[in-house]
This record gives structure tokens, sequence and C-alpha cells, in this order.
């Protein structure tokens, strides 16, 4: 059965952030052009290449961003949690998707067209401070990804990676297993190496009893050794 797509009136409290952010007239003119969408597991958001149209920001589930990179491998560059904004840098730099997204799991996104966001940005310099101050963490995180995935060691690429998704995600009740269920080609993909690499990586760690593996939860069993190992590369 198809999953029932929230109201936006409903979803609106979520995005305060923004919201407060807008006059009465401005958040008039969000409302009457804004949508809700919701995406199933796997179910692409937006694919590379395509033109930017919209503003997308999760409050429900999960989204990894994506690029392909060499013989067709993708390579995980980003994942998002509810609430945040996501697939509008390419439309302020007036360029193409040079990524693409898509659902981890079952998830609900509100879409604004890019021009309604455009033209709050006219009158509003709170809005695009607020725009800015979130692009510049996100170069921020960018960066550091970039120093983990290319200098670390197999070892401590996968560590970090399990740790960003701590960091990301949470944990779930028992404080322990890390609150998304991956594939291993997602955390092979998350971390810079072949699926091949992954699971071996994966079959070490729990053996050495750093972590439990149970289909696709994972149950972190010493967090300061996972730490260690990721700051050592």
């Amino acid at each position: 059965m198809a999953r029932k797509v929230p109201k936006l009136k409903d979803i609106l409290p979520q995005l305060h952030m923004l919201t407060d952010l807008l006059s009465a007239e401005e958040r008039e003119l969000l409302e009457k052009h804004a949508t809700v969408h919701t995406y199933k597991r796997n179910e692409a958001l937006y694919d590379e290449n395509e033109t930017p149209a919209y503003l997308h920001c999760l409050v429900e589930g999960k989204v990894k961003i994506s690029k392909e990179g060499v013989g067709g491998r993708a390579q995980i560059v980003r994942v998002i949690s509810p609430v945040d904004f996501f697939g509008y840098r390419p439309a302020f730099a007036g360029e193409r998707y040079a990524s693409s997204a898509s659902a981890f799991e079952a998830a609900v996104v509100v879409k604004i067209p890019i021009g309604t966001i455009m033209r709050l940005l006219l009158t509003n310099a709170r809005l695009g401070l607020f725009f800015l101050e979130r692009l510049a963490k996100d170069l921020g995180k960018a960066d550091s990804r970039t120093v983990n995935l290319t200098q670390k060691h197999i070892r401590g690429r996968l560590a970090e990676a399990l740790l960003f998704l701590r960091d990301s995600y949470g944990l779930e009740e028992d404080g322990c297993t890390l609150s998304i269920y991956l594939s291993r080609e997602d955390l092979a993909n998350l971390s810079n190496m072949t699926t091949a690499n992954a699971i071996r990586t994966l079959s070490a760690f729990a053996s050495e009893k750093l972590l439990a593996v149970d289909g696709r939860k994972i149950k972190i069993m010493d967090f300061s050794k996972l730490e260690k190992i990721s700051r050592m590369g």
C-alpha cells in the first residue's frame, strides 16, 4: 500500500529554523509553493547532471548524497538526517547537480522551488546568512572527510565511517547499535573501499570484539578502540 503523504501544515513546525526568519507575507509565499513528497528506500530524489529545480528539506528518514567515480563505482559524499536542507548548492552556483540523492530508508521531503527561494533571498538578508552558514559548515565537513578518505588506511576509514554514522544518525535505545541499517555496498561506498574490503574489515572488527554484526545491524562494543583506530588512520 502506498505511503500516505503528510500535509504541509503538519510538517511546517519542523521547518521553524527557516520559517522563523520569514515575515508573514514570506511564509505565505513559501507555503503556497512548497510541496511534500515521500520516497521509498533506495528511491532517487535527483540524479547527477540534472538541473536543480528545488531546495530539499528532509523531515523524516535518511538520505545519501553520492557521486559516481572511476569505473562507475559510487562514493557516498554526504548523509542527510532530519531536519536538514540539501540539493541547493548547484542552483546557487548556476550549475547542474554534481551528485545524486537517494533515500537510505523511507523518507519525507519538503521541496521548495528554487525560484521561490531566490525571490525570498532578494529581500531577506537573514535568510541569505542562514544558507551561507550552512554551506560553510558543509564545506568544513567535506574538507575533513576528504582527508580521512584519502589518507587513512582501510581500518581507519571503516572506523571513521562507523563513527560518522553514529554522529549523523545516533544510536538505538541500547546506546550501542547504529540507528541506520546499511548494506555492505553502502558501507563500502561511504568508506571509499571495495565491498569485499569492507566485508573483510568489518569481520576483523567483529573478531576483535570491537563490534557485533547482525545482518545490516551494527552494534559497537568498544567505542574508545574504534576512535583510536580512526585517529591513527
